[in-house]
């Protein structure tokens, strides 16, 4: 099914659908949820659609429906908690990926997609809810180091490698909007999706969680039926099945995170569980 051809008044969805594409043959969970925000985005655009914006949008819901029964047996499609996580864990790969690189001052075409992936993956990662301040922190940065580089390599300069205080940056004629960089992205997409595949060789954030999946599926067939109770903890009703989902995301996040070993973000999660759990309030 080619969808590759997008209406003209649905261009802003493109990124995302290059992303599908270019992880069609290696990773369908990035695909799938690419796809999913594209549609979403694109049914928000506007309320009248045309014949053709409507062709495109049944051949897109009909990939996502197809893709899904499909993968019905995997949990990072049919989950949102697996989900939202392993795309967490996957755009915080690409993420450091890129930042690495950056610090070790090795710009290129494929620095400048890396960066551009990790921010778009982070737009789609919003689909489960809003992002912590660390991922929203993380969208911006990528999409603005990406539009950076760019336009220092297009200039013909030299890029200052990681993190640049924002005095220099509004001094610097470099400093362009995301947007404007974007633009080298999509009319680059056929050579940039080869370079994506580079980051292949980071570890399959799938095989990462594959265990805490089950486990966590487990959990959650239990906990909703459970009333919770710490010991020393003061005693209150049981928790609603939106209070249990949310505490189990933040458990999720942590086990992630030792997965990096991030403790200090693994301590603030697990934290916030607890709290949620024995006060009934999100911190």
């Amino acid at each position: 099914m080619d969808l590759s051809e997008v209406p003209t008044s649905m261009k802003s969805i493109q990124h995302y659908l290059n992303i599908a594409s270019q992880h069609d043959s290696r990773d369908l969970v990035i695909s799938y949820w690419a796809r999913f925000y594209a549609a979403q985005t694109a049914l928000s655009l506007s309320k009248k659609k045309s014949s053709e914006e409507t062709n495109f949008l049944i051949k897109l819901m009909t990939w996502l429906e197809n893709t899904k029964k499909q993968l019905h047996d995997n949990e990072c499609i049919t989950n949102d908690i697996a989900a939202q996580a392993y795309i967490e864990n996957y755009a915080l790969k690409i993420f450091h990926y890129a930042d690495q690189n950056d610090r070790a001052s090795n710009f290129s075409k494929n620095l400048i997609q890396s960066f551009y992936t990790a921010g778009f993956l982070y737009d789609i990662l919003t689909t489960f809810g809003e992002l912590s301040e660390e991922a929203n922190q993380n969208r911006k940065y990528a999409k603005w180091k990406a539009a950076y580089i760019h336009n220092c390599l297009k200039n013909g300069q030299t890029p200052i490698p990681g993190p640049i205080d924002q005095e220099e940056s509004n001094d610097s004629n470099n400093h362009e909007s995301a947007s404007d960089g974007e633009t080298m992205l999509n009319s680059n997409s056929e050579s940039d999706s080869n370079n994506v595949n580079d980051e292949k060789e980071i570890t399959d954030p799938c095989d990462i969680l594959s265990s805490h999946d089950s486990a966590l599926s487990d959990d959650t067939s239990t906990a909703s039926t459970s009333t919770i109770n710490l010991p020393g903890a003061k005693q209150r009703a049981s928790l609603s099945a939106d209070q249990l989902l949310k505490a189990q995301k933040y458990i999720k996040w942590a086990g992630s995170a030792i997965n990096y070993d991030d403790i200090p973000t693994a301590v603030e999660n697990l934290q916030k569980a607890l709290c949620l759990i024995t006060t009934g309030q999100d911190s």
